[in-house]
């Protein structure tokens, strides 16, 4: 059953319900086209939603349209108006917000990794370039510390144990005076190093007569401790050597005769002071001047003037 609204009822409802506003219009922007700059006059048309209040706004719900403005504000990239640069257009994303260009870094990381790459590698070539530089400079040290260090040699004696002088043919058939030598010859070597041992040899030791040598020999090669002395022997053999013209000078007859010779070698001494890296060796050359009497069977003994150490 339908009852009339009194005029008091209408009265005290009207404040409570505020009337309803009309909905406006939505209204467009031109806005200058891309193709402006080429001499098309032609515009494009962009709708552009009206909002009737702050809150119908589609970001930022609780600022107002100057808190949009300063937001937008923030975005870093270059936006111009329409009066500005002939051609350039805004890009507007679909929420209507003007699109900004970001800064992108140019290269990557791994180029930095590469970098550091060869940073390392190159501080090890220094490292080990310093290493090698500073060990030649500490081996050229020991090499001229060790370098003073020569053995000391002493010719003590010599045997002739076989000497014998006769007429005979060469391997031609050339008649000659030949001869035939067996003999031994001591040797004192002294190492005077203090650090290392040496090993010992030595050159052929030739036993000569007027530039012929009539025997031959040489040391056996050994190691002799640091600072210590041996006494090492070679023997020389000589058998029916042909002295040609030069046996004319040998006067040998069965009473015996004295016939001078000279004893030429060089002694060879080498010192591993740092193993093979760092070597010394010496040569030492010995000539002595020696009077064979073949009616005597003595061994000579050389002083130590007798030969010339070199």
């Amino acid at each position: 059953m339908m009852h009339a609204k009194s005029e008091s009822d209408v009265t005290s409802l009207a404040p409570s319900s505020p009337p309803r506003s009309p909905k406006r219009a939505t209204y467009y922007v031109q806005s200058p086209s891309r193709d402006s700059h080429d001499g098309d006059k032609s515009s494009s048309m962009q709708a552009t939603p009206v909002y009737n209040s702050p809150m119908e706004s589609p970001s930022h719900p609780s600022l107002g349209r100057h808190s949009r403005t300063s937001s937008a504000s923030r975005f870093s990239g270059p936006f111009r108006s329409s009066s500005g640069r002939k051609g350039y257009r805004k890009r507007v994303n679909d929420k209507g917000w003007p699109e900004c260009d970001v800064i992108q870094e140019e290269g990557s990381y791994d180029d930095l990794d590469d970098d550091k790459g060869l940073s390392r590698r190159c501080q090890i070539i220094l490292a080990l370039i310093s290493f090698i530089l500073l060990f030649t400079v500490f081996s050229l040290i020991i090499w001229g510390a060790a370098r003073p260090y020569k053995p000391d040699v002493i010719v003590k004696s010599l045997s002739m144990d076989d000497f014998y002088a006769g007429e005979g043919t060469d391997s031609t058939g050339v008649p000659t005076k030949m001869v035939t030598v067996n003999c031994s010859l001591k040797i004192s070597v002294y190492n005077t190093a203090t650090m290392f041992g040496i090993h010992v040899t030595s050159s052929p030791i030739q036993l000569m007569f007027s530039e012929i040598a009539i025997a031959t020999g040489e040391v056996q090669k050994y190691y002799q401790p640091r600072k210590s002395h041996r006494t090492v022997s070679a023997v020389l053999h000589g058998e029916k050597v042909p002295l040609y013209g030069a046996g004319a000078g040998m006067a040998l007859s069965s009473t015996g005769g004295q016939v001078p010779f000279t004893l030429d070698f060089e002694i060879i001494s080498r010192g591993d002071v740092i193993g093979k890296l760092v070597r010394v060796k010496h040569r030492k050359h010995v000539s002595c001047q020696l009077v064979v009497d073949s009616s005597k069977n003595k061994p000579i003994k050389f002083a130590r003037n007798s030969c010339t150490y070199v």
